[in-house]
């Protein structure tokens, strides 16, 4: 064997062992990706010197050309795994503006309305009216907090069942005065204490879910942090569905998931690779119509930018909406959820 065949395979063994690394990772890949990528650096080079050695093959060439292949390879999925944690994070930090932070930017006018009219009122779940650009709306959207004490009073922003009712109340108003409703998501999920299933927080979610589906006016979704389970859907069945662009759309947390699948919370990065939840992945899945850029660096470098992307974003699909008949517009809301998640068609 010549001097250069051995190079090659001894390139292709140490490729092997970071492949097999990278593939037993177990969601540890935040630790595993900085060292991986140093690796890859240093077979970078040796497959540089290979390819000035005199004496190559076809052979040898061929498979020099495979190893940068497969290096490109793990390149791009260690590049989207970054991607899809670092926009976890993102849609998580502290200083990411929430529904109240919005409605200061973009709305006029606005009037909060309390209660559910048979518990209490949700504190993590904000509704009121408000105009946008002149046009009366109902907004109704998830509220979490960044101080200890408004964090407690939010809930972390999870609703309990009176919170959901509060919206459906709040979306039939709005029905009764043809007013289009826009809501904002931004919740981990529903709260999943005692309490709230004992007041019946299934039931409320379910009923949201109906009663949204028929409701006579346009509606428009926009999820603008974490979009956790049916906590997030409980307001999110509407004719337009859009993204920002850190924001993560999911039925269960990477957490969660993880728990659930390998009883161990660490595994989160890999649940999260798995889920598909970042916008990119989700408009794949058309589970939603549309991504809203964020100022660079995300939407929590400055608000004032985000909200005016919001700002555009919305007079756009609200326009459109509103032009379509409403015969059309119920139509063509239940078609959009009915048939999300079909992956085959049943043949005659």
């Amino acid at each position: 064997m010549s001097e250069v065949s051995v190079s090659v395979c001894g390139t292709d063994f140490l490729l092997s062992m970071v492949e097999e690394r990278w593939a037993s990772r177990n969601g540890n890949s935040m630790e595993l990706v900085p060292k991986a990528q140093q690796e890859l650096a240093k077979i970078e080079e040796q497959i540089a010197t290979l390819q000035a050695l005199p004496g190559q093959t076809d052979e040898i060439q061929r498979q020099i050309g495979e190893l940068s292949g497969r290096i490109e390879a793990l390149r791009t999925e260690m590049n989207g795994y970054h991607d899809t944690w670092r926009r976890i994070e993102l849609a998580r930090h502290p200083q990411r503006p929430y529904t109240l932070d919005y409605v200061e930017r973009i709305f006029t006018d606005w009037s909060e309305l309390h209660g559910d009219r048979g518990f209490a009122d949700d504190a993590a779940i904000v509704g009121g009216m408000a105009r946008f650009h002149g046009e009366e709306v109902m907004l109704i959207g998830h509220q979490k907090a960044r101080e200890t004490k408004q964090k407690i009073y939010r809930n972390f922003g999870m609703p309990n069942p009176e919170g959901y009712r509060k919206a459906l109340r709040l979306m039939h108003i709005a029905e009764k005065f043809n007013r289009p409703i826009i809501t904002l998501v931004d919740t981990t999920g529903a709260y999943p204490g005692l309490g709230a299933e004992e007041r019946g927080q299934a039931e409320a979610i379910a009923r949201n879910l109906r009663e949204m589906a028929r409701l006579k006016v346009p509606i428009i979704t926009v999820i603008i942090g974490e979009g956790g389970s049916g906590g997030a859907l409980a307001i999110a069945i509407a004719d337009r569905v859009l993204m920002l662009e850190n924001a993560i759309y999911s039925v269960i947390s990477p957490e969660s998931c993880a728990a659930i699948m390998w009883r161990d919370v660490t595994k989160k990065e890999l649940a999260a690779e798995a889920l598909r939840i970042t916008a990119q992945d989700v408009i794949e899945l058309g589970c939603v119509d549309g991504i809203i850029p964020e100022p660079e660096g995300g939407a929590q470098t400055d608000h004032e930018a985000a909200a005016a992307l919001l700002d555009a974003a919305l007079q756009e699909h609200l326009a459109s909406v509103k032009a379509a008949p409403l015969p059309q517009l119920l139509t063509s809301r239940y078609e959009k959820f009915r048939n999300m998640a079909q992956f085959f068609q049943m043949q005659d």
